[in-house]
């Protein structure tokens, strides 16, 4: 019963993955005027700096959501250690770039500072946890690269986290701007509370 309830769990996580992994494309493909673009102003929309950052955010952030959770499979990691390293890679280099544009978009964030301090913050805490896992590997640390690629991609997650919980604030609060400024913090802090006790059950020790 436990191994279907896990394997479940693991399924729906990866199609959740997987989904906003994809969601850039909406904008990649779709005009101006959706999703979050419609609450932002000419100004910041003929912004060129604004838009490489706001690209770069959701097409690295995606591609890092699309192949983080692979990295969690140790049937992955046992059958194909290359494959593993170079997913690897390209996940550290994708959220590295992704982090950066966010915490950059956090100075623009709707909501005022209450939005985009929580965003500035999860920018600044995906780069610290994706170095610190970065460097535990290259130090030959398995247990804390594990450790903190845990904590790196429950930060990634929040992409998901925001999409679940946005609409759900929004029908509580009646309005656009209250639920993301509640959203902006909500989306993550849960993540890493809920990395912190996964670390802990697998006795992973953090350097």
């Amino acid at each position: 019963m436990k191994s279907r309830t896990n394997k479940f769990a693991w399924v729906a996580f990866g199609m959740l993955a997987i989904a906003i992994g994809f969601y850039p494309l909406l904008y990649l493909v779709g005009g101006r005027d959706i999703g979050l673009l419609a609450s932002k102003t000419e100004e910041v929309l003929s912004s060129v700096p604004w838009n490489i950052a706001f690209y770069g955010h959701i097409v690295f952030g995606g591609i890092a959501l699309l192949l983080g959770w692979t990295q969690f499979s140790r049937e992955l990691r046992r059958k194909y250690l290359k494959t593993h390293r170079n997913l690897g890679k390209t996940y550290v280099l994708s959220a590295l770039f992704s982090g950066a544009c966010g915490i950059y978009l956090a100075f623009y964030a709707t909501g005022g500072w209450v939005a985009g301090l929580g965003f500035f913050l999860l920018g600044l805490l995906w780069i610290f946890f994706t170095l610190r896992a970065y460097t535990a590997v290259r130090a030959r640390d398995l247990t804390g690269h594990e450790g903190y690629m845990i904590y790196s991609y429950a930060a990634c997650f929040a992409a998901v986290s925001l999409r679940i919980w946005m609409p759900i604030l929004a029908l509580i609060f009646g309005e656009f701007l209250t639920a993301y400024r509640i959203v902006a913090w909500l989306c993550w802090v849960p993540n890493l509370i809920f990395a912190f006790f996964w670390v802990r059950r697998r006795g992973l020790q953090l350097g």
